[in-house]
């Protein structure tokens, strides 16, 4: 008997890549609409998060 759905694991997996982009994009134009420069930001307050997308 064909399996025709896909397993729930590769459901699962594809979801939570979709909703770490969307994540990631939410905060990378967040980060970016500060109008200051990155190296200026990490040079003032260096938080242990930002070497996700800097």
């Amino acid at each position: 008997m064909p399996q025709l759905n896909p397993s729930p694991w590769f459901l699962i997996f594809m979801m939570s890549w979709f909703i770490y982009l969307i994540i990631l994009m939410s905060k990378t134009t967040n980060f970016k609409m500060l109008n200051k420069p990155t190296q200026y930001l990490y040079l003032t307050n260096p938080q242990p998060w930002n070497w996700l997308w800097v």
